[in-house]
């Protein structure tokens, strides 16, 4: 059974984990999701995503546990974004930057017990470019999993998937779950 996941507390969850340690909190926003490092009107790098979903905040923290420190002093950890409507050529570009974090982002999202689905983020691309390369896509991602699986996920990850497991008292489930490119 699936637990109920409420963003309530996955954000109690990575305050817990993050706030004293990284200075990081996780925010419910509105809007667009988006890290805002520390300013002279914020003490805290904020993680925020967007209208309380919970695979956007999923998805955001994944960005996170990947940035190195550098980039954590960056809005939005300095790299670009193109809305949708991308080329192929920029869709390309858009999921080579996307694979790590969406590899982390499944992981994360079998700890607490949701399905997790592969994002081109590009619904209004060019005909064409956004199916063909799905497929090339769900395989990276697939691929990346893996190499987190055998060699670990990037310690801030690996923190918040233990963390996971252990709120959503999963870890039976996450040991038999079959991480294969058809469950993406």
């Amino acid at each position: 059974m699936i637990p109920a996941l409420h963003f309530p507390d996955l954000i109690q969850l990575f305050n817990q984990l993050f706030l004293s340690t990284e200075n990081t909190e996780l925010v419910a926003g509105d809007d667009e999701p988006i890290y805002l490092p520390a300013d002279s009107q914020n003490q805290h790098h904020r993680l925020i995503f967007a209208h309380g979903f919970y695979e956007s905040a999923l998805h955001e923290i994944s960005h996170w546990c990947i940035a190195g420190k550098a980039r954590r002093q960056l809005v939005d950890f300095g790299y670009w974004y193109e809305p949708d409507g991308r080329s192929a050529d920029k869709q390309r570009e858009f999921e080579l930057v996307e694979v790590k974090p969406q590899a982390v982002e499944w992981l994360l999202s079998v700890a607490c017990g949701r399905r997790f689905y592969v994002s081109t983020d590009n619904l209004h691309g060019e005909p064409g470019a956004v199916e063909a390369g799905l497929q090339r896509f769900r395989q990276a991602v697939f691929e990346q999993a893996q190499v987190y699986l055998r060699c670990g996920l990037p310690p801030r990850a690996e923190v918040l998937k233990n963390a996971l497991l252990d709120y959503y008292q999963r870890h039976s489930e996450y040991g038999a779950y079959q991480f294969a490119p058809e469950n993406i």
